[in-house]
């Protein structure tokens, strides 16, 4: 096991006009899941790549442990690389398969033999050591590509979303899969995703980036309710947070079109101009039409049992196209009526617009 640390580590394709990666300065603890999570082109494919020693580093330094690894060969980091594609030998058995690296580095036939065995006890692939790929379904094959990787007992494991080729059921159970093996074998693993429900659920910390840079490296809690700036705060939550958009009112609130927003005392003092105030689905209170609440015409009730999301409409002007309520799964709202919501100045976060920085303690 080994930490893992990027010093400014800059990757440019050739003939771009700008870096896919300007220089990222990120340190992952000893045996911790760290996850880079962000939408397609944010470059955390790139940066995994990096560390794996797929993608050439321009500039800057990556080391494992305290190895300079910037430009040793793959083969000679001591990573172990899950692809999205299972990249299994198909013509090969599922034991094959897993003792392919450990051949490939002549460990003898009987401690290969010994430490798949293991690997697919752990996995739970005991019974299926003889059949071939083919007769897997997709979430066994994945198993497959995570007990290639920890036969070989590496320093790190390097995941690249390999969960998006399973269907959703399959992805939740294998992502808690992954997550309980990580924990129990105590390897620093580096996950690429652009799912945040899978993020949130399994990192130990999660960085969020857009166009190759770090806006929050942070535990999924901490991400979730003090975002650092409006990216993180849209992109984090599922589903995202109501953002509206107003103007720091002279008595401490914030004015969206004719509705004042409560805002914490925190905030206040630093309110000037444009100013843009989040509220996340489940913070949202139902109210009357005297108690002057935000009117939200319902458009959409997704009935979740337990909850419900409505999705609404409202013209009040700086308030987005899509309101989002969560309300008990008892409440049973009807398309085309009109709810009023209200929420308390502790659950409003507040941003200011134009560099979209987080005002809000």
């Amino acid at each position: 096991m080994a930490t893992v640390t990027f010093e400014k580590a800059q990757r440019w394709y050739p003939g771009a006009d700008e870096p896919a990666v300007p220089g990222i300065d990120l340190e992952i603890k000893d045996g911790e899941f760290m996850v880079l999570v962000g939408p397609s082109g944010c470059g955390k494919s790139t940066t995994l790549r990096m560390l794996a020693g797929l993608e050439e580093v321009n500039d800057g330094k990556i080391y494992i442990g305290d190895r300079d690894v910037t430009n040793v060969p793959p083969k000679d980091r001591d990573i172990a690389m899950v692809f999205q594609n299972y990249a299994l030998y198909p013509h090969m058995s599922v034991e094959e398969n897993m003792a392919f690296s450990l051949k490939m580095a002549k460990v003898p036939a009987a401690e290969r033999k010994e430490r798949v065995a293991k690997a697919a006890e752990i996995l739970q692939l005991t019974e299926y050591l003889e059949r071939k790929p083919k007769a897997l379904s997709g979430g066994q094959r994945q198993r497959v590509a995570m007990g290639r990787a920890i036969v070989r007992a590496p320093q790190v494991f390097c995941m690249d979303e390999p969960l998006s080729n399973l269907d959703a059921k399959m992805r939740v159970a294998t992502r808690t899969d992954i997550a309980r093996l990580q924990q129990d074998l105590g390897v620093t693993t580096v996950y690429v995703t652009h799912d945040q429900v899978e993020a949130m659920t399994m990192g130990d910390r999660v960085a969020v980036m857009k166009l190759g840079v770090l806006q929050q490296v942070d535990t999924p809690l901490k991400l979730y309710d003090k975002p650092a700036n409006l990216f993180v705060a849209g992109f984090i939550g599922s589903p995202q947070m109501n953002l509206l958009e107003g103007v720091a009112a002279e008595d401490g609130t914030v004015k969206v079109g004719g509705y004042k927003v409560p805002v914490d005392p925190t905030a206040e003092r630093k309110m000037s101009g444009k100013i843009t105030v989040g509220v996340r689905p489940e913070n949202w209170r139902l109210v009357t039409a005297e108690e002057g609440g935000l009117p939200v015409k319902v458009t959409v009730v997704e009935e979740l049992g337990a909850d419900s999301f409505v999705y609404g409409t409202c013209d009040v002007e700086g308030v987005p196209s899509n309101v989002i309520v969560r309300i008990s799964g008892r409440h049973h709202p009807h398309k085309g009526e009109t709810l009023y919501v209200t929420t308390d100045p502790e659950h409003v976060h507040v941003f200011d617009t134009e560099s979209g920085e987080r005002l809000s303690e």
